[in-house]
């Protein structure tokens, strides 16, 4: 049997067609404290703007409120899109935050935009490129340091001293993986939605990885992989609930802005060419009823060799995602 590595949550507060804006952030909240209580390692929030079904904007924020709500579960981002920020305020931000929560936060960064390409230039966005990247990363470890103090430049965060908070390195990409390695830190692939080549970029990631790079954090790669999941008693069921999924999909390839959609029956989203065709982005996933969603889960664990797996379930109501939830645990843990 494959071994059972950690189990992470990644939350994108999605708002169901039904709710308000408010209703999701406090079931987003309701779902913090139930996978503390559950055992899932982490949770962490996505950095998404100008999208109607995602809340998930005010990234820090939300990690602020559900380290508020949980006990034992670390919250961090999954991810903070870095050239979308001062890092120094990045560093006051989550310096205050880990300075409440203390061993407890985790900060993750990717380069991407986080949105379309009209709301990006609303944003006060620098470079994305890989050194400029690297070297905030570097000044934002010396602000998390015992000294306190940037790297480039001797100033000082000061609620950030002595955190020492991980930084970890999101990636869809090969250079992404190859930026982790070669900056010695964790890597978060995100084959939830960017599965195509995903055994390379991880071989990437591990063959450039450094433990003698100024910024590395661990002695050795490890490997967090992004899977869609939902659970529930039977694969039909489950199937059914993915619908919300799939028709969120259908909408981003056509452009149209809706909240999540209520489930409906498979077959009235096409054919199941079609559906695949739709399908192909989240094509990492396991949906189905316990049984088959650990047998999924098995198969990814051992197919990407990942030290952890971080799952996203969108659900149109929310006691169908707790109970997904509940069930993962069940079969996991």
């Amino acid at each position: 049997m494959t071994k059972h590595i950690p189990l992470s949550v990644l939350e994108l507060v999605g708002i169901s067609e039904n709710q308000t804006v408010k209703e999701a952030l406090e079931a987003s909240m309701d779902n913090a404290e139930l996978v503390d209580h559950l055992g899932f390692k982490r949770l962490w929030f996505a950095e998404h703007h100008n999208t109607k079904n995602l809340a998930s904007s005010a990234t820090s924020q939300l990690i602020a409120m559900a380290a508020a709500r949980t006990k034992n579960i670390r919250v961090g981002s999954g991810g903070i899109m870095l050239p979308n920020h001062s890092p120094l305020q990045l560093a006051e931000n989550f310096g205050t935050t880990a300075q409440l929560y203390p061993g407890r936060i985790d900060l993750g960064l990717g380069r991407a935009p986080g949105t379309d390409q009209k709301t990006s230039q609303l944003i006060t966005r620098s470079d994305s490129d890989a050194q400029t990247f690297a070297n905030s990363i570097f000044d934002l470890m010396g602000w998390f340091s015992d000294e306190g103090l940037g790297n480039s430049v001797p100033v000082t965060s000061t609620v950030g001293t002595g955190t020492n908070i991980p930084i970890w390195v999101l990636g869809s990409s090969i250079n992404g993986a190859s930026i982790a390695g070669q900056l010695g830190l964790p890597y978060s692939i995100a084959t939830h939605f960017a599965p195509d080549d995903y055994k390379q970029k991880i071989d990437m990631y591990r063959s450039t990885f450094k433990t003698d790079a100024p910024t590395s954090q661990i002695d050795e790669p490890y490997v967090m992989a992004g899977i869609n999941v939902v659970v529930a008693p039977t694969d039909e069921e489950a199937e059914k609930i993915w619908t919300t999924t799939i028709q969120m999909m259908r909408d981003m390839h056509t452009g149209q802005q809706r909240k999540l959609q209520p489930p409906v029956d498979p077959e009235e989203l096409g054919s199941e060419e079609q559906r695949k065709m739709m399908e192909s982005m989240f094509s990492i996933k396991a949906v189905g009823s316990p049984e088959t969603v650990r047998n999924k889960l098995e198969a990814f664990t051992e197919e990407t060799g990942a030290d952890e797996l971080i799952i996203v379930t969108y659900a149109y109501d929310p006691e169908k995602r707790k109970q997904s939830m509940e069930l993962l645990a069940d079969l996991w843990f």
